[in-house]
């Protein structure tokens, strides 16, 4: 029998839920995170060093947290839940796993666009939703907006990632609230006619196929991008040289952002140790670790990037819709999605 990675992580942290005790003292942290980056080593160890609080990890795929947590229910030992996108942390929201937080620290530190109203999770790094392109084959001139790629010039021109991608899903949200559903439905319906094959693969396999000239424009969060980019393989830095990209509506409501974030989970053991915690992912140091670790930007006003890409991305205006809107127009981006046969 073949076994799929994603099954693997199901399986696997499925199987430690009975196997693996955690302390409740107050002194520990159990964190629950689909994040993986060398950098988030200093963030975990930095954060025991100020506090005294130990953390343990329990690492995975998003499908495979959100999996364990649901089997473990009021007995899991979860603290705080780190992923990725509005929208997971809203459906990590829908099956009750956050409690609130109230703290001055957070609400004056975290953008109130990037935090869910009610104090259940907050982001605390930044993506942005770009426009690549081939700079052999399109000016940027050409494609300012999101709007553009639905224009009939681009017919078998572009490529796309599936309609159940939570990124698309996050963009679509963000555009039913902009345009309303029968403009975003349109849209969709417009970008599908003009897709070069049918959806597949991730951000990578977009940037890759539109250098290759296989399309020549696609969506992309600008991280992959600056992994080509600063990749110590010469071809993947050749990929990227290839390649332009594009903040889009920048003249109307800017560009689509979204967040990594984090929650105190609602049985949270160590509540006060999770709610440090995420009080010290708004610390400057903490928050240079925590988004260079995935070439994304601070959330915190003030706080300069280290990576050199993203410098080189310069100021741009973002869009000031709050992100918890993501999640809740989440199932009618999908509905609007399946109406089209986005695939």
């Amino acid at each position: 029998m073949t076994v799929s990675y994603k099954q693997f992580c199901v399986a696997a942290v499925l199987a430690a839920t009975t196997s693996v005790a955690f302390p409740q003292d107050n002194k520990v942290l159990n964190l629950y995170s689909s994040r993986h980056y060398q950098t988030d080593e200093a963030l975990y160890s930095n954060f025991t060093r100020q506090t005294g609080i130990r953390i343990n990890r329990i690492e995975a795929g998003e499908d495979a947290l959100i999996e364990r947590l649901r089997n473990e229910g009021e007995r899991s030992p979860a603290d705080v839940l780190v992923t990725v996108d509005a929208g997971r942390l809203w459906r990590a929201e829908q099956l009750g796993f956050f409690q609130p937080v109230k703290s001055a620290l957070l609400d004056a530190r975290i953008p109130a666009s990037l935090r869910e109203p009610g104090g259940l999770w907050y982001g605390f790094s930044l993506r942005a939703r770009l426009i690549a392109y081939n700079k052999a084959r399109v000016k940027p001139a050409d494609v300012p907006t999101y709007e553009s790629l639905a224009e009939p010039k681009w017919k078998d021109r572009v490529c796309m990632r599936s309609s159940t991608n939570i990124y698309n899903l996050s963009l679509m949200g963000a555009i039913i609230d902009h345009l309303g559903e029968q403009k975003a439905e349109q849209w969709a319906q417009a970008v599908r006619a003009n897709l070069a094959r049918e959806p597949r693969g991730g951000d990578t396999d977009q940037l890759k196929s539109v250098a290759a000239g296989e399309c020549d424009l696609t969506l992309t969060n600008q991280y992959y991008y600056a992994r080509l980019v600063r990749s110590d393989k010469a071809d993947e830095r050749e990929i990227a040289a290839k390649l332009g990209v594009v903040f889009p509506n920048q003249a109307s409501w800017g560009t689509h952002v979204n967040i990594s974030g984090a929650g105190v989970m609602k049985h949270a053991p160590n509540r006060q140790a999770a709610v440090k915690f995420l009080e010290y992912l708004a610390g400057d140091e903490a928050q240079r670790y925590f988004a260079d670790g995935n070439n994304e930007w601070p959330v915190v006003a003030g706080v300069k990037p280290d990576n050199p890409v993203l410098k080189l991305f310069g100021a741009f205006k973002q869009d000031a819709l709050n992100v918890a809107v993501l999640g809740r127009n989440q199932p009618g981006a999908q509905k609007i999605y399946d109406r089209v046969a986005w695939k």
